[in-house]
């Protein structure tokens, strides 16, 4: 689809990619650092790694780092005449939310890779872990892409809405607190809301063997949770796409 070619080759010397590399890289670096000063340790060798990198990275920084990848990609849209460019080209609304979704969707699945290898390195180089790392956070990353799917829909409808650059990283912060609020009251049902089925999926499989995780219930990483994880994700992304579609319409419409 152009739209989506077009918003992808923007992408090349975007600010974005500063966020990409940033956030997952200073959620590992604080993790690891942290367990390495403590008495326990790596006691569980890749697990803990794994555990403490992701943790607070899932519930609150990849939110927020999906909002202003969100509010980055919709920034140029909003100078000058380019919205009225935009909406008065021939490309119709319907393709212009997916290609800006859809680039923000990458950004958000290139952060985990970057954090899956930043894991991968600090825990053979800096800590000594033995081995390599086990394939099933290569799996759980492949999930927590697929997952960041609604979230960057939802963000890239919210800043395509606003002008200031402010707003939607306020409301994907806000939306990371919720959801994880969400997750312990409510559990799994609470993955109606985009920001906890995203961290919901961060969490796969990261409960400790002496039972410690996250704050809330975190699922095991089986073919159970990826099938409700994965279809969830896909079904809100198409609603959040068509609704966007829709407001964009008629608000162009009375503009």
């Amino acid at each position: 689809m152009e739209s989506v070619r077009v918003e992808f080759a923007k992408l090349r010397r975007s600010a974005a990619w500063v966020v990409v590399v940033l956030l997952p890289v200073l959620a590992v670096l604080s993790g690891g650092g942290s367990t390495a000063g403590s008495a326990a340790g790596f006691d569980q060798g890749w697990h803990t790694l794994w555990v403490r990198s992701i943790g607070f990275y899932g519930m609150a920084l990849l939110p927020v780092g999906v909002g202003v990848l969100a509010s980055l990609v919709w920034r140029p849209e909003h100078r000058g005449g380019n919205w009225n460019a935009l909406m008065g080209g021939p490309t119709s609304t319907l393709r212009i939310v997916i290609g800006k979704a859809a680039a923000v969707c990458a950004l958000a699945a290139t952060m985990q890779v970057v954090l899956l290898g930043t894991v991968a390195v600090m825990g053979t180089v800096v800590f000594g872990l033995d081995g390599a790392l086990p394939g099933r956070y290569v799996a759980a990353s492949l999930v927590v892409s697929v997952a960041c799917a609604p979230v960057a829909a939802l963000q890239s409808g919210v800043s395509a809405l606003s002008r200031s650059f402010a707003p939607p990283v306020a409301v994907a912060l806000l939306g990371g607190g919720i959801g994880t609020v969400l997750l312990l009251i409510a559990g799994p049902v609470a993955t109606i809301l985009p920001y906890a089925l995203a961290t919901d999926a961060t969490q796969l499989g990261t409960v400790l063997a002496n039972g410690v995780g996250t704050s809330f219930s975190a699922s095991s990483l089986s073919v159970a949770s990826v099938v409700r994880l994965v279809g969830s994700s896909v079904l809100a992304t198409a609603v959040i796409v068509a609704l966007t579609t829709v407001i964009l319409e008629r608000r162009d419409v009375r503009t």
